[in-house]
């Protein structure tokens, strides 16, 4: 039986939509002994992780922390703790995840507005201003990156109309913290979420959020339970918080020592050299694509750096190019997901994907399965 050999994987170069490449300093820290989840050594390595993601969502906000569960745990925890039974939230869906943040919403027993745009296409001010004339949600809620068309969103003047409203402004950050500018305090956010194994190369399973006072006073003032025990901002933010942590859960040890090596590693590169740097791979993958007769899905001015979406030619079997780059050069990219399946190819270029060597590579790679 095959749980009886050794566990190996092939070393891949991952360009997909997620996990992204890990840096060795990373995977080293994983192999660090265990320490107690509440041990002191761990607090700290806890407190290391809490200002460095201040530092990265470039926030003050004092409800910064990880959750100790996947991005789209998350989405869940934003929405659950912000939302009651009764309240009013406007969705803007332009992809799968702002979708799933639309069907959250229906669970929390909260009245949905949803405003939708094409997939492929940007969500435009002008309609979320229509909506807000006739409704005063207590959010309202944006996917910055949406992973599953690559459209990068703009979000101040969507902000900016939130506030107006008197609403939360609530953002997925999942694909472009740490890949791209995300300026949470600058830009008004009031909670924020993100996952570890996009931009930000480390293993997958844990999710940064941060919330604002105004989001924090919301959560305070509940008038009823949230409907999740584990995910209740109001017990978990005693295990971040305070010189005395309250048990709340087990935290995932090795994972905390990787994201800790992560954060080092983009603080030592610096934030916006950063975000240079997954905009200038995205500019070389783009040239050399479309000198290969490529087409981009997203309109030019809205393309995420670091998820390209791209047409599939005609002639080209979507399955089988895919099985190519994986089984003969051990190179994973995504395929589209929902209408755009077998129509469109997902390119990640994140963190430790971000780089001119795996440009190269799939290109070439490519050039000669495509010709």
């Amino acid at each position: 039986m095959s749980y009886q050999s050794e566990q190996n994987t092939s070393t891949r170069i991952l360009m997909g939509p997620g996990p992204s490449d890990v840096h060795p300093r990373v995977l080293k820290a994983m192999s660090i002994p265990l320490v107690g989840h509440l041990d002191p050594e761990f607090v700290e390595i806890m407190d290391d992780i809490k200002e460095m993601a201040r530092l990265t969502y470039k926030s003050k906000n004092e409800m910064t922390f990880v959750v100790s569960a996947p991005g789209s745990a998350g989405m869940e925890t934003c929405l659950i703790n912000l939302l009651e039974p009764g309240d009013e939230a406007l969705i803007c869906s332009h992809g799968v995840f702002g979708s799933r943040m639309a069907d959250i919403v229906g669970r929390c027993g909260a009245k949905l507005r949803l405003v939708e745009a094409e997939w492929g296409r940007h969500i435009d001010p002008d309609r979320v201003r229509d909506v807000l004339k006739d409704s005063r949600p207590k959010l309202v809620a944006i996917v910055h990156a949406e992973t599953s068309t690559g459209v990068l969103q703009p979000l101040e003047e969507i902000g900016k109309l939130a506030h107006e409203a008197g609403a939360l402004f609530l953002v997925d950050a999942v694909t472009s913290y740490c890949g791209t500018e995300l300026l949470v305090d600058e830009w008004g956010i009031d909670a924020v979420y993100s996952g570890t194994q996009k931009c930000l190369s480390a293993p997958p399973g844990l999710s940064p959020i941060s919330m604002s006072p105004r989001a924090v006073e919301v959560i305070t003032n509940r008038k009823t339970k949230v409907q999740s025990w584990f995910l209740d901002l109001s017990m978990v933010k005693n295990y971040w918080e305070g010189a005395k942590r309250t048990y709340h859960h087990t935290a995932p040890v090795s994972a905390m020592y990787a994201l800790r090596e992560a954060y080092r590693l983009v603080l030592e590169e610096g934030l916006e050299a950063r975000w240079e740097r997954h905009w200038e791979n995205h500019r070389r993958l783009r040239q050399g694509m479309e000198a290969m007769g490529f087409e981009f899905l997203v309109e030019e001015g809205y393309r995420l750096p670091m998820l390209n979406a791209v047409k599939i030619p005609g002639g080209v079997d979507d399955a089988v190019a895919r099985s190519r780059l994986l089984n003969e050069y051990n190179i994973e990219i995504g395929a589209g997901l929902a209408k755009f399946a077998g129509k469109v190819w997902r390119i990640g270029l994140m963190g430790e994907s971000s780089s001119e060597n795996h440009v190269n590579i799939l290109l070439s790679a490519l050039d000669e399965i495509i010709n």
